[in-house]
């Protein structure tokens, strides 16, 4: 008897976990986009773009290119979701035109009067992982960039 319960045990396994594969592809299919915005910004002699797609659930997904003048380009995609008015994400990039080094770091844009403005935390690092200290405030004031929205090409 316990063998055979042991045996529908082992056997139930695979059914179980392609049971969960397959909801996380339903749940992928149905978090369609509901917006596509794209956005630039100019600062001095330096450059960005961004596309930001919000999805039915409510993340945020979308690429952000910043162009300087004087060091390489960094390039790459942002994830994350909207906390009332801020936009926190990760933004996972490579440098110049090494593809081989990926860099994470969470970044904050505060939407105002229809501009993201980038923000400037003190940003922590654990267990490989970058984020903004709790306690620290993000200051929009002083940030480089404030994208605009422009047409999506």
């Amino acid at each position: 008897m316990k063998k055979n319960i042991l045996f529908l045990t082992l056997a139930a396994v695979p059914f179980i976990f392609s049971c969960n594969q397959s909801e996380k592809k339903a749940a992928a299919k149905t978090d369609s986009i509901v917006t596509e915005n794209c956005y630039a910004s100019v600062f001095e002699k330096d450059s960005a773009a961004m596309i930001v797609k919000t999805l039915a659930s409510g993340k945020v997904t979308g690429s952000l290119l910043i162009k300087y003048d004087e060091k390489p380009q960094n390039n790459g995609k942002i994830d994350g979701k909207f906390n009332g008015d801020t936009l926190l994400v990760d933004y996972r990039f490579n440098t110049g035109g090494d593809t081989t080094k990926v860099f994470t770091n969470p970044l904050a844009f505060l939407k105002k009067d229809g501009k993201l403005v980038m923000g400037v935390g003190q940003i922590e690092t654990s267990l490989g992982r970058s984020y903004f200290v709790k306690d620290k405030p993000i200051n929009f004031e002083v940030g480089k960039f404030t994208f605009e929205e422009v047409p999506c090409k």
